[in-house]
């Protein structure tokens, strides 16, 4: 008799393994013997779990967007306690976040989401529920508790977040050319740098702030 532990645990295999397969293949060309053959199941087990491949596809995506929001989010656990410099915590979680962008899971679900999206246009619920606005409420939280102890300006905090995130992300998205050119990590610690640093030019208290180089 199969537990429920064992059915979730073949359930998350096949949703992964469907992820991968989509990604490699797309949607058109991935067939569901792939995924099963990926996930390490029979093919009857991948439609007892999930009934058709349009469904597989839609809760594989969520799933993979699931688990990568859930990266970024641990990336800002160190603007709990950011410590006496907050410019070096707020430069070391930028480069985790970066870090976090563009790897291999995250890249392969952004080409997803561009690829599908006139097949599968409701996947940008997707998007609202465990996407990038998610990451700036968790990240405007952080700020918000930055502003009320007096190191960072009197600022809406979700405004402070989308700046930050896009000074993080954009030269991100435009070195790498949309996620087709792999960075090194000195690279992105530079990114991380340099927009941490713009960042505090526009919002450190005024005795705090120093010129970016």
């Amino acid at each position: 008799m199969t537990t429920s532990r064992g059915r979730i645990d073949k359930r998350q295999a096949i949703l992964r393994g469907a992820f991968a397969v989509f990604a490699r293949l797309g949607y058109a060309q991935a067939g569901v013997q792939d995924i099963a053959d990926e996930a390490g199941v029979a093919k009857p087990t991948v439609y007892n779990h999930l009934t058709d491949k349009a469904t597989l596809f839609k809760h594989a995506v969520q799933h993979a967007a699931q688990a990568i929001l859930q990266r970024r989010l641990a990336a800002l656990e160190p603007l709990v306690e950011p410590g006496d410099d907050l410019r070096a915590t707020l430069e070391g979680v930028g480069h985790e976040l970066l870090r976090r962008h563009c790897d291999e899971h995250s890249c392969a679900l952004r080409r997803l989401l561009y690829s599908e999206l006139n097949r599968f246009p409701d996947i940008l619920d997707v998007v609202t529920e465990f996407g990038p606005h998610r990451l700036t409420q968790a990240l405007a939280d952080r700020l918000a508790r930055l502003i009320l102890a007096g190191r960072l300006r009197a600022i809406d905090p979700e405004l402070a977040a989308e700046q930050l995130l896009a000074l993080l992300v954009g030269p991100l998205e435009a070195r790498s050319r949309m996620g087709t050119r792999v960075l090194g990590d000195d690279e992105l610690r530079e990114l991380a740098r340099v927009a941490v640093g713009t960042f505090l030019q526009a919002h450190a208290p005024s005795e705090q702030q120093t010129i970016v180089s």
